[in-house]
This record gives structure tokens, sequence and C-alpha cells, in this order.
């Protein structure tokens, strides 16, 4: 694996993380009483980005060190995965 995939493979992990992780403990206007004039009930009153951008950091790293670990021992490979039957005949 390259360095270009191990970084994009990072990057997926993180945004995936990320929509997993942000709704999470987010309360609207509505839930809180006090509306802001001008903005809907559902906005966020303290959505907590940077604490959810640590968090999510976090967790697509070790995510990723596992996948890596996995991918560079050869424990699965692309044989492993291949549900077509298409490894071996040129297409890989």
């Amino acid at each position: 694996m390259n360095i270009l995939a191990a970084i994009m493979l990072f990057l997926v992990l993180w945004f995936l993380t990320l929509f997993v992780i942000l709704p999470l403990r987010l309360r609207s206007q509505d839930e809180e009483g006090d509306v802001v004039p001008g903005t809907p009930g559902s906005a966020p009153v303290a959505p907590g980005l940077k604490r959810k951008f640590m968090l999510v950091t976090i967790i697509s790293a070790v995510l990723w060190g596992i996948i890596m670990v996995i991918l560079l021992s050869g424990l699965i490979g692309i044989a492993d995965i291949d549900i077509l039957g298409l490894y071996g005949r040129g297409y890989y």
C-alpha cells in the first residue's frame, strides 16, 4: 500500500467516524427552550465541535492502525474478499 492510499483510507475513516459522532449528545434550541430569533429551532445549542473533532481523530487513528496492521500483515488480501472470482484473471 502506498502512502497516498494510506492517507485516503485515514480520511475516509475520519469522515465516516465524524458523521457517526456528530449527532451524539446534541441538544437543539427547542429542547433547551431558548430559540434565538432568526434561527431554526432545530439548531444546536452547543455542539462541542472541538471535543468531537478530537474524539473523531483518536477513534479514526485507532481504526486506521488496526486496518493497516491487517492489510500489511497479509491476514486479509484481495483473494480473500474476491466474491466475484476475478482475482487471477488479469483484472487486478
